[in-house]
């Protein structure tokens, strides 16, 4: 592992998957128990996709106090938590299974509108304590989270006041057959220290480094967690 420090980011790249994967996990396990010292509790923003499964299920095995830790989600597509192309799928069973005592909470409820998800996401994300981690990835297009470039919401997404939003990425190829997401906006990432992006292979870091010459977040939308205040992101790099 070597770490490179840019005045806008901190990148370390990793020899290969394996230690990958180890290291990761243990700087979520580091920074969790830190935020449970100080706080008494510590909550956590987590991404879906197959990219961060294996460090979900290394850091489910970490002795923690789980009891103390909520887990929430950077973004999800507009399912139900109960279907297998879902973030919240994903997320129980790569790692709430196996973290016990945990507290889950997925941001589509079955049954409300998208609308009614939206604003109880904020509404949780009010009153609860803040987030002190969150686990971004980055398309080949350059978004994170559900922050798609060329979507037809982007630009409100990007100026809301609120943590959560709406979007719909019709048109957009990355998002698939799952156009409309809920998703964290620069508003919420804003007060999480931590954040992670985590990536695999050579494009994507090309991605990233088209994104950081660029400085268009509406062309890449990752640059709306680089730019974040705060500590500088944490860039996970492997082959």
């Amino acid at each position: 592992m070597n770490a490179a420090v840019s005045d806008r980011i901190t990148l370390i790249r990793h020899a290969n998957e394996a230690e990958w994967i180890e290291d990761v996990a243990k700087e979520m396990g580091t920074i969790l128990t830190q935020q449970i010292q100080q706080h008494g509790r510590a909550r956590m923003l987590l991404s879906g996709g197959t990219t961060p499964s294996p460090i979900y299920e290394l850091l489910a095995e970490q002795p923690l106090e789980w009891a103390r830790i909520e887990v929430g989600l950077a973004d999800e597509r507009w399912l139900s938590p109960q279907d297998h192309d879902s973030n919240a799928w994903l997320v129980r069973n790569s790692f709430m299974n196996l973290a016990e005592g945990a507290h889950f909470d997925p941001l589509v409820r079955v049954g409300l509108p998208i609308a009614e998800c939206v604003h109880s996401a904020n509404l949780l994300a009010a009153h609860s304590q803040p987030a002190c981690l969150v686990v971004l990835g980055m398309g080949n297009d350059g978004h994170t989270a559900s922050l798609f470039p060329g979507s037809r919401d982007l630009d409100r997404v990007l100026q809301s006041n609120q943590p959560y939003a709406a979007l719909d990425a019709t048109g957009c190829p990355v998002a698939k057959d799952w156009h409309l997401r809920i998703t964290l906006t620069p508003h919420g990432l804003a007060p999480i220290n931590n954040r992670l992006l985590l990536l695999r292979g050579k494009q994507k870091l090309e991605v990233l480094n088209a994104a950081l010459i660029s400085g268009d977040v509406h062309t890449y939308p990752v640059l709306a967690a680089v730019n974040a205040p705060g500590n500088k992101l944490r860039v996970h790099w492997a082959p």
